[in-house]
């Protein structure tokens, strides 16, 4: 065995049992247990069997509707997986989820995986031809749904089965999960020949949303890599916020199974309810998207302090830009618990920033994690100089199999584009400047509005800020900032303009100002700039 490989052995199993998922277990369970994942591989299907059959009683997922045991889901996913089957749907179908954060999604999500159907989640916030759109190209054979969400499926689901996840009254001739789970049989499913393929997909911010086939990693190394940067332990309770479609809720449902985690589940985001939750529960561990923490910390310090978050060891952001500023702040507020990971959905995780990289470097997005690879690379491909900014590309065990309608991101040395444009400071930590795709030329100067957002933002006065470039006919491209004040705050334009001119070159001073009552976002907290370019 080589040196390197026998080293990244002995990372792994060490930082396996710093988290506490390989801890002392009865001989018998651990065999059975090990057993269950050499059946099922590195599946949901794994994780559940195995924690059904260490931790049976452990409460296994709390939402609205209550709590259930490991072994509890273990059985209830038997019998779907059993009714699914019943009702025509085999291995190597597609079953689109749109489901928002409750037990529906988990329980889903692992029939799938034990049926070996394809999962492919729908984003909650698309619009009707977005949603007919992509079925029409993925085909799934049946789509699992909220009942909220029929009118949106209306031309998605035609000629699909249909499944209801969660119903506030009843849909009349849509079965619904608890009906197949009541009938199905609860007895173990023998395993699918390969296992399913997670589907997700594109947010969409730029065009129409694709179809990204994430694959699952053949060993426990590209789990024992994030563990060693956000210190999650097995056995704790997990309020995973961020929505379970998107990659980073995906991620922790994910970590959540291996570690035999308790996932706590809310179907919308309210911030007073996510404290109450956490202080409730315990939550040991909070999954959100920043503009969540911009939410929470607006409720003020009285209301927060009426809730109980001492529990809190992590509170794990990702999925949109984290204004330095605001991990400040949190970090003021909750303590030094802040994780920051910036990655794509086709590149999985690039780099995580750490409490003590947030508090060094603010707004940073922190270093690569063991066993990847991120270099930046100018528009000839050829790697850039310390300091100098380049497109980020990235490599690791996780990078996507590509898209689901053909195709794949810029790749260059083996590594992957994340489509965005970034610098290491001196000590190797990244920060993303933008989207490449957003570099404006202003009278012949480069400029990444990014830099202008983080500098405006850091005003009292403003609550959000977003920018884009806009057509000028004098300098070619000039930015245009929409601005959102904080309650009971007055700001001016020229207050804005003068602030960024004292600190930043001439022709980074955005021309225009525009005050709106909020920006544009779609469900994981991404600014839709498209929309904003298209306001008069």
């Amino acid at each position: 065995m080589r040196l390197d490989t026998l080293s990244t052995k002995v990372f792994t199993a060490r930082t396996l049992v710093e988290s506490r998922m390989l801890a002392p277990t009865r001989p018998d369970k651990l065999v059975r247990a090990l057993l269950a994942i050499k059946k099922w591989g590195a599946t949901p299907a794994a994780g559940y069997a195995a924690s059904a059959i260490r931790h049976p009683d452990a409460i296994s997922i709390v939402d609205e509707l209550g709590s259930l045991t490991f072994d509890e889901v273990n059985r209830r996913t038997n019998a779907l997986a059993h009714a699914l089957g019943d009702a025509g749907i085999n291995e190597g179908d597609g079953v689109a989820i749109m489901c928002r954060n409750h037990r529906g999604f988990v329980e889903t999500s692992v029939a799938c995986s034990k049926l070996g159907a394809n999962a492919l989640f729908l984003n909650t916030a698309f619009a009707g031809p977005q949603l007919a759109e992509v079925c029409a190209r993925e085909q799934p054979a049946a789509i699992v749904y909220d009942e909220e969400f029929s009118a949106l499926l209306g031309e998605a689901a035609r000629g699909r089965r249909r499944f209801l996840a969660w119903s506030d009254g009843k849909a009349e001739g849509v079965p619904t999960l608890e009906e197949l789970i009541a009938a199905g049989d609860r007895s173990d499913v023998v395993p699918p020949a390969t296992h399913c393929r997670l589907v997700i997909l594109t947010s969409g911010t730029t065009g129409t949303p694709k179809g990204a086939n994430r694959r699952q990693p053949d060993t426990l190394e590209p789990i024992a890599a994030l563990l060693s940067k956000i210190p999650l332990h097995a056995g704790e309770r997990t309020l995973i916020a961020a929505p379970l479609f998107h990659s980073w809720g995906l991620t922790h449902l994910i970590l959540g199974i291996g570690l035999s985690s308790t996932l706590v589940l809310r179907r919308r985001f309210d911030p007073e309810d996510t404290l109450r939750a956490i202080d409730e529960h315990g939550c040991t561990a909070l999954v959100v998207v920043p503009v969540m923490l911009q939410r929470i910390l607006e409720l003020g310090p009285k209301v927060i302090g009426r809730y109980d978050t001492a529990a809190l060891r992590v509170i794990a952001a990702s999925g949109s830009a984290l204004p330095g500023e605001l991990a400040t702040t949190v970090m003021d507020t909750f303590g030094e618990v802040l994780y920051n990971l910036y990655g794509s959905t086709e590149a999985a995780w690039a780099t995580i920033a750490t409490p003590e990289d947030l508090r060094v470097a603010p707004g940073t997005a922190g270093r690569p994690p063991r066993g990847t690879t991120v270099r930046l690379y100018d528009a000839e491909n050829r790697e850039v100089a310390p300091g100098e900014t380049g497109r980020i590309f990235v490599g690791s065990d996780l990078v996507f199999d590509g898209y689901t309608g053909g195709g794949c991101k810029a790749v260059v040395d083996g590594l992957m584009s994340s489509g965005d444009v970034g610098h290491f400071d001196a000590d190797g930590r990244l920060f993303v400047d933008g989207r490449d795709d957003e570099m404006i030329v202003s009278g012949g100067e480069n400029v990444f509005p990014r830099e202008v957002e983080d500098l405006v933002a850091c005003l009292d006065d403003v609550e959000e800020v977003a920018i884009i470039g806009v057509s000028d006919t004098d300098f070619g491209q000039r930015l245009r900032a929409f601005v959102v004040v904080a309650d009971g705050a007055r700001i001016s334009e020229d207050d804005i303009k003068a602030h960024v001119k004292a600190n930043l070159a001439r022709f980074k001073v955005p021309r225009e100002v525009v005050f709106l009552d909020e920006l544009p976002r779609n469900a994981t907290g991404k600014v839709l700039k498209r929309e904003l370019a298209e306001l008069p």
